[in-house]
């Protein structure tokens, strides 16, 4: 697998607070990498550091298995502020002003970029025009000038509404299909399982998990089933030393098994043998929000 980002250990410090705590972490390639965690837990200041605004006190990172140099950002795209464009200035024309800044891309990237943003048939409209969802899109436009095998985006979608979120949400997705690899920083738990492949936790500058998203989520097996007597069913696996959480109103119990232990073949069989007759037998999974609140509030 190849790796894009590979942190070790990075450390920072504002004078007596610790905001980054020894993190080290692996984002592979093709990925969609969300960077979660409260405010304070050390987001923003990560970010600053891997796109080399801030300097770490100790550790070090490696883009595309290098030291970080102007060749290597080169590599990658960012949007780690709110969108600073020129309000009286097409997108074609802002675009134009921040290829000149960053010295990536050609004229023939800005028409592109626009077409994968879906802007295009805006590009010759005045940035005052677009809506929350619009701007935000051309920052990313901006972003991805030179196309860059990384993008990394700071809350990109940081006040917007439901509509915009989704616009973003939809244009990452696209972006990680196109092939680039996407780390993001984020506090919208729900948009974050959406989009992302795999994830890190930060709490006040402690990495508390990193991984896959499917595995940081199932730190537990948790088995959702139904009978037709709900409450027969219930009391045989409390009688077996199990916690059931029933559910009366979905007519559903759970089960919280040890992670990988949960056989649900085995599980079917043994209630068949019992007298009781399943007719809905799931493994679930715990949604993004409740790990990450389980997490962050011990």
């Amino acid at each position: 697998m190849e790796i894009v980002l590979s942190l070790q250990q990075i450390a920072k410090s504002y004078g007596p607070i610790r905001a980054l705590n020894g993190v080290s972490f692996d984002v592979p390639a093709g990925s969609v990498f969300g960077v979660l965690g409260p405010n304070g837990s050390g987001k923003t200041t990560l970010l600053g550091i891997v796109m080399d605004v801030l300097k770490a006190n100790s550790g070090g990172y490696r883009w595309f298995g290098q030291p970080g140099s102007p060749e290597q950002r080169r590599k990658i795209g960012s949007l780690l502020e709110t969108p600073n464009f020129y309000t009286y200035l097409s997108a074609v024309d802002n675009l134009k002003i921040t290829q000149a800044i960053s010295g990536r891309g050609t004229a023939t990237d800005i028409d592109d970029v626009l077409k994968k943003v879906s802007l295009y048939d805006r590009r010759r409209y005045r940035f005052s025009s677009y809506s929350l969802g619009m701007k935000q899109r051309l920052a990313i436009a901006g972003a991805l000038l030179g196309n860059p095998k990384v993008l990394v985006l700071d809350e990109p979608t940081n006040g917007l509404d439901p509509v915009g979120i989704a616009e973003i949400r939809q244009l990452i997705l696209e972006l990680r299909d196109q092939g680039h690899t996407i780390i993001m920083a984020s506090h919208l738990l729900d948009e974050v399982e959406k989009v992302c492949t795999h994830v890190a936790i930060l709490k006040t500058g402690n990495l508390l998990t990193t991984g896959h998203v499917e595995d940081v989520l199932m730190d537990e097996d948790i088995v959702e089933m139904s009978a037709a007597d709900i409450q027969s069913l219930a009391a045989f696996f409390r009688r077996e030393g199990h916690t059931v959480t029933l559910d009366e109103k979905a007519n559903t119990i759970q089960l919280i098994l040890a992670k990988g232990t949960a056989r649900l073949e085995d599980i079917n069989r043994h209630c068949f043998e019992n007298g009781l007759v399943l007719n809905h037998l799931l493994l679930k999974k715990k949604k993004l929000e409740a790990r990450f609140f389980e997490l962050t509030n011990n």
